[in-house]
């Protein structure tokens, strides 16, 4: 064949491929995804967790002809980033995996850098609050964790303002939320349940909460009290989870962490476990978020990726959802069962986050934490 030829064949099937995307790439199943998705040959993520180097095994092990790539940075890097290449006119990512909802739908969706995508084998098993304004492949959590080894009868606090206790001066943990905004809502949702926060404290010493001068109300109280009981901030969750969890400690601290990272007790030498018995909470469940990065490179197997990582059709979601089937990670698909250990979600003491809401605060909330530390 003359290389005129080779040029305008492989012209030809350019054309029909870009016709096809154009067409109604949104709807195709996986099997009509992977011959596209094959002749681009590989797809980029950026992810939120480590744990995409074994999404990255599993993926190649059925789709061999693919080279995903996995980036593990975190959502505050990962939006910093975007912005970046977006203003550079770069395209380096296909798939956008992702928390931070309240900064990653206002500056992220809203402003084009990502698309959303949900894909149709399982869109009719996904509640309409897991689909819009985009895909939640699961819900994470920021909450407190203790070491059960030290405490094997159960959490040494039932309240959340025990922590401001001498007791445990110097003995909380958590990763400084100017640093990663998971965390950053986390201190914005004491501020949203400030009547909560109230009752929590009136339940807890017996009288009703006095604010400090310039302190608007129980949350942001609640914050400055614990910066002022020498709160520890450390620069990752890892972090926390070897102060809080590691085993033969007769006196650990408490922390703020993700429930799922019990999953690494045995690996890491940890016994950490949750504080569910907290009044008035014990942190936040927010979503992991799936979406398209704009302009990307490789369309069609951005699509099967994010298919991939919505699970298969058993009930723990196969080898696409495996990394997050533990306990402390709920599947947003109605039809993947729960992880058997795991505190089932409706009895999680957890507050759900609402992006918007958090999202209006969350600069003031920012301030705060700035002057205290």
């Amino acid at each position: 064949m003359t290389l005129k030829r080779v040029l305008l064949s492989t012209a030809a099937i350019s054309l029909l491929s870009t016709l096809a995307l154009a067409q109604d790439i949104n709807t195709m199943s996986p099997e009509e995804l992977l011959p596209l998705a094959k002749e681009e040959g590989t797809v980029t993520v950026y992810s939120f967790t480590s744990r995409i180097a074994k999404v990255e095994a599993a993926f190649e092990e059925k789709y061999p002809d693919i080279d995903l790539v996995g980036y593990d940075a975190s959502s505050t890097e990962q939006i910093a980033r975007l912005r970046a290449e977006s203003a550079a006119g770069i395209a380096s990512a296909d798939v956008v995996y992702i928390s931070d909802a309240p900064v990653v739908l206002s500056e992220l969706l809203e402003k084009g850098l990502i698309e959303a995508y949900v894909p149709p084998r399982v869109s009719d098993r996904l509640p309409e609050e897991f689909k819009s304004p985009l895909l939640a492949q699961r819900l994470s959590t920021k909450v407190l964790m203790y070491n059960e080894e030290a405490n094997p009868d159960g959490a040494p606090v039932d309240n959340l303002w025990d922590l401001t206790r001498e007791e445990w001066n110097g003995r909380i943990v958590m990763v400084d939320p100017l640093q990663r905004g998971d965390y950053l809502d986390l201190m914005t949702e004491f501020v949203l349940r400030s009547d909560e926060m109230a009752a929590a404290y009136e339940a807890e010493f017996g009288e009703p909460i006095k604010l400090d001068s310039g302190v608007e109300n129980a949350g942001m109280q609640f914050i400055t009290d614990l910066f002022a009981n020498d709160l520890v901030l450390v620069a990752s969750t890892d972090d926390v989870n070897a102060a809080v969890g590691a085993i033969g400690q007769t006196n650990p601290p408490i922390g703020f962490t993700s429930y799922s990272d019990r999953r690494d007790n045995e690996d890491e030498g940890w016994a950490l476990q949750i504080a569910n018995d907290v009044s008035p909470s014990n942190g936040i469940i927010f979503p992991a978020l799936l979406a398209l990065a704009a302009n990307a490179e490789h369309p069609a197997a951005a699509r099967l990726v994010i298919d991939f990582l919505m699970g298969d059709e058993s009930g723990t979601g196969g080898a696409g959802f495996a990394p997050f089937y533990v306990a402390g990670d709920y599947a947003t698909r109605t039809d993947i069962v729960s992880h058997p250990d795991a505190v089932p979600l409706e009895e999680l003491s957890a507050w759900r986050i609402d992006p918007a809401a958090t999202a209006e605060i969350r600069q003031n909330v920012a301030d705060l934490v700035l002057i205290l530390q």
